[in-house]
């Protein structure tokens, strides 16, 4: 797996002026690349480079230097063209989409400029670099880090490095291919149910309150109400100054729960169960007060720490359908709207239980993560065995070969006019799977095929979504 491995680099006063000036010169060059890809309509690199490589070298750029320009310009277009494919950007004929497509990709003067090994070289022992500039190579360029980080760097650092320059400070985010460990089988799941109130909470009952975060970003806000409203040169300052303080607090408190989570289940060889959240601030309506709230809740940030920290620890995950998840009861299975009677608080209109709102739903979310896993799981059956023909006992079979062998032994019963009962039907109900005999006459009735009686289908938890058959 892919991790990035931060380091701040340290440069004297004669250093950091020529690393400003390298990549402002790089950044105006892929501003330039990036008007002759949109007139003439070509990103691809190769062609791409036919036409700039040229005049980029005539700017002063080293040969290295041109082609990574070159490269980060294509990567820009491409990274677009998928954003509007996916539709984030709007329906065609939308303002931002049509705002996106008018005109050339522009690049900020200060934008991040990939350095391969070529134009960057780490001295790990003395902990400093040597980087190229407009102004010749910079040698002995100093960078501070961790223990931990600068033993990743010097196992597993392979690929480019970002130079980056944040609010007059200077990083280099570093790529190391870091071998991922191998899973386990889980013995059970522990669910995850993610919300606003309660960042995160666990089917085993601890509570990750996110009071401490929402208390902070309110203080926030009104802070920036104030100095807006101020409109002052020092106020305008102050805003720049504390530009995503914000989100810097909330990423430190995710890492933090995401690492208390995966320590949790890998102590317990259990797996990780997540809600597949996606796309819920387009689904969910909220009243304009309550719209800054939801915009600042970064619950995909908090899956994707919890993904690549499982990853590297070999912790199974599992994303299931959140569903109905907070008003089913997770002791009797009843589903009801009336189930949830207020944020924090759940009642069983069925069984009577009352119980904390997250903590039925992790549990909830625990279940169905042991279903998405058993369903996921290779086959270890032997296949049938027709015409004395099979495979031995300790062979394993996957899903689409069971089907097969499945569907050709259908099809010789049926020839031999030994079937009585045409196939049944597979249907879909939230996580459970049930069989139903498709016959309609009883005398046409296989012996044992459970046919149900037919129905209109259920709206709610337990709709049906017809898979095959």
């Amino acid at each position: 797996m892919k991790i990035v491995v931060q380091v701040r680099l340290l440069p004297d006063a004669a250093q950091a002026p020529a690393l400003e000036s390298a990549l402002r010169a790089v950044n105006e060059a892929a501003n330039l690349v990036s008007a002759v890809a949109f007139d003439r309509h070509v990103f691809r690199e190769y062609a791409l480079r036919k036409q700039v490589y040229g005049s980029l070298k005539d700017r002063g750029l080293g040969a290295q230097a041109a082609q990574q320009v070159i490269k980060k310009t294509c990567n820009a277009y491409k990274t677009l063209r998928a954003t509007i494919q996916a539709g984030n950007l709007g329906a065609p004929g939308s303002k931002r989409r049509v705002k996106a497509e008018s005109k050339p990709i522009a690049f900020r003067p200060d934008a991040a400029q990939p350095y391969d090994d070529r134009c960057l070289s780490w001295q790990l022992d003395t902990r400093t670099v040597s980087i190229w500039t407009t102004s010749g190579r910079l040698r002995g360029v100093r960078f501070a880090c961790s223990a931990d980080a600068l033993r990743t760097l010097a196992l597993y650092r392979h690929g480019e490095s970002d130079l980056v320059s944040r609010d007059g400070r200077w990083f280099l985010m570093a790529t190391c291919d870091v071998p991922e460990a191998g899973q386990y089988e889980p013995d059970g799941f522990l669910g995850i149910d993610l919300g606003i109130a309660n960042i995160a909470t666990t089917s085993d009952g601890e509570i990750m309150s996110g009071r401490m975060v929402n208390r902070y970003r309110r203080r926030q806000l009104s802070l920036r109400r104030k100095l807006q409203a101020k409109g002052t040169k020092s106020a305008k300052r102050l805003l720049k100054k504390r530009a995503r303080k914000e989100a810097r607090f909330a990423r430190d408190i995710n890492h933090c729960i995401a690492k208390k989570i995966v320590t949790e289940a890998e102590r317990t060889s259990r797996g990780i169960a997540l809600e597949d959240l996606t796309g819920i601030r387009d689904r969910v309506r909220l009243r304009k007060p309550q719209r800054v709230t939801l915009s600042s809740w970064a619950f995909a940030q908090l899956g994707s720490f919890i993904a690549y920290k499982a990853l590297r620890a070999g912790v199974p995950a599992v994303y299931v359908d959140p569903a109905w998840t907070s008003r089913t009861c997770a002791d009797c299975g009843h589903a009801d709207k009336r189930n949830r009677v207020s944020q924090a608080r759940f009642t069983c209109r069925g069984c009577g239980v009352v119980a904390h709102a997250d903590r039925n739903a992790s549990r909830n979310i625990a279940a169905r993560g042991q279903v998405a896993w058993d369903a996921g799981r290779e086959s270890r059956a032997p296949a049938p065995a027709r015409n004395g023909q099979g495979l031995d006992a300790a062979a394993s079979i996957t899903a689409s070969d069971a089907l097969a062998a499945s569907s050709a032994l259908r099809a010789e019963l049926v020839d031999s006019k030994q079937n009585t009962c045409p196939p049944p039907r597979i249907w879909r109900i939230s996580t459970k799977t049930k069989t139903r005999c498709s016959c309609r006459a009883a005398s046409k009735r296989s012996p044992g095929c459970g046919r149900v009686k037919r129905g209109r289908a259920r709206r709610g938890p337990g709709r049906y979504s017809r898979l095959s058959g």
